[in-house]
């Protein structure tokens, strides 16, 4: 049982590092719906992109060749890496272009039902791009799948409990969301080349991604302080 439990932690740490990246995307993509609907599309894209990988992760307990040659070099698992990664690379850059053209869509009834579903299903659809390589470790380290499910559900909770406030705190602060955008670009040329089997350490990337995060934040936090003192200044 306590080897059980260890396994059920580490599991669960590998799914939280994934959940870094899952709560950038739904912040990216919930930020392009009106207010009142962002925390409907949050839940409802998470819940299905759980269900989903539920399901990839009951498929592939019956299969073995998701890692085997299909096409030139390429396996099934590589196949879906690049296609996430040039789908993550391009929303990246687009959302990079609207937020810095400040480009204003319709928001219509229909744009909006339209909005919500595609946005829904990117998420369901890039969260089966994140997870596929920590599925595949989960089963290469045990094959009790209530282990592994337990893990997807503990992780779930946490990227519920967290997605929201990381979200606003990203749509507030247009420089940090053009930050996360960038990181979402880092993530999908690594995505990308993970599909060609050129390895890149998460080190190089989670590093730099949070040195910069810490600068910025230095950076708001003297702008903050300047517009006090200036506003005191003005005030005596």
């Amino acid at each position: 049982m306590g080897d059980a439990l260890a396994l059920l932690a580490l599991l669960v740490g590998l799914e939280l590092v994934l959940g870094v990246d899952n709560i950038l995307v739904i912040s990216i993509f919930v930020g392009r719906l009106p207010a009142e609907k962002r925390d409907h599309a949050r839940l409802a894209g998470l819940a299905f992109a759980l269900l989903a990988r539920i399901g990839m992760l009951v498929a592939l307990l019956g299969l073995t060749n998701l890692t085997n040659t299909v096409f030139l070099d390429f396996s099934v698992r590589d196949l879906i890496l690049i296609t996430g990664g040039l789908f993550l690379l391009w929303k990246a850059v687009r959302e990079i272009h609207h937020t810095v053209e400040a480009k204003e869509e319709g928001v219509g009834p229909s744009m909006v039902m339209g909005g919500f579903a595609a946005i829904i299903t990117q998420i369901v659809l890039i969260d089966i791009v994140f997870s596929i390589d920590s599925v595949i470790t989960a089963i290469g380290l045990t094959d009790q799948i209530w282990i592994i499910i337990g893990s997807v559900m503990v992780s779930f909770v946490a990227i519920l409990f967290f997605a929201k406030p990381i979200g606003e705190f990203i749509l507030q602060h247009p420089a940090i969301k053009i930050l996360a955008l960038s990181f979402l670009i880092t993530i999908g040329v690594t995505i990308f080349m993970e599909g060609l089997h050129k390895h890149v350490p998460k080190g190089y990337i989670y590093l730099p991604m949070g040195f910069a995060l810490m600068v910025e934040i230095l950076q708001m936090r003297y702008e903050h302080n300047r517009k006090k003192a200036l506003a005191a200044g003005q005030a005596s």
